[in-house]
């Protein structure tokens, strides 16, 4: 695991942009394609700005993944993903993506994550770009997390802590509006990524920051589990960086 620190939201958005288009036009150079993994979230908006416009990516080359995505959530819902998504990265690249597979949270939750999962089993991922929650969850692994299934999606409960997040963040009026339930990558599958570029700004994340990299592994802590993966760069705004108690690198 590798910690960079930059002083503001967009220069860490540009960074973590720059560090994620370097692998994918590595791999499409290398094999011809790239396959990548996407999240969503305020912690992802100055990256994808960012990496929608970065030169020397051959979009049409590269095959996109969905993270997660809320269950019974419509796209025209002002905080589904798949409509994040659309605004905020594929509409804005200047070439189609060769594809990106979008996880459709109105279908039968466990049918759409065999589907998906089905898919992303014949495209290893180059690069995951991932963020932490204020819980520490990874995706929507909220803790305890599930360190051991090897399904690439599974379905999960969100805890309140997920939930008061997304309602702190804008995306809906009170938690009891936030669904229940979400389709989440699994930690195994976002393990088995080559690199990961994990994002994550602002001050009230510090903690779970601090814990994730500098404390124990844990189920309780999912975001901790990157500690293991040596391919993983997370890159920090001052004030998500100001608990830490010493230099990781």
């Amino acid at each position: 695991m590798n910690i960079q620190i930059l002083k503001s939201k967009q220069e860490m958005g540009q960074a973590a942009a720059e560090a994620g288009a370097s692998v994918i036009r590595h791999a499409i150079a290398e094999r011809g394609h790239a396959n990548i993994i996407v999240a969503t979230g305020a912690s992802q908006f100055e990256m994808l700005e960012h990496l929608s416009q970065l030169p020397g990516i051959h979009w049409p080359a590269v095959t996109a993944f969905h993270l997660d995505e809320y269950v019974g959530l419509p796209i025209t819902h002002p905080a589904s993903f798949r409509l994040y998504l659309w605004q905020r990265f594929v509409s804005r690249l200047p070439l189609p993506i060769r594809a990106f597979h979008y996880l459709d949270g109105q279908q039968d939750a466990h049918k759409e994550a065999d589907r998906v999962g089905q898919i992303i089993s014949r495209h290893p991922i180059d690069v995951a770009f991932v963020g932490i929650g204020e819980n520490g969850h990874l995706a929507f692994n909220d803790p305890p997390a599930d360190f051991e299934t090897t399904d690439p999606y599974i379905v999960v409960d969100l805890d309140a802590a997920c939930r008061k997040q997304q309602c702190g963040e804008g995306w809906f009026p009170t938690p009891q509006d936030v669904p229940a339930q979400a389709i989440s990558m699994s930690i195994q599958q976002i393990m088995k990524s080559g690199s990961i570029i994990c994002t994550v700004p602002d001050g009230r994340k510090a903690k779970a920051v601090r814990e994730s990299v500098q404390g124990p592994v844990t189920e309780l802590l999912p975001a901790s589990i990157l500690q293991q993966h040596t391919g993983c760069t997370i890159f920090l705004d001052e004030p998500a960086a100001s608990h830490l108690t010493k230099v990781v690198s």
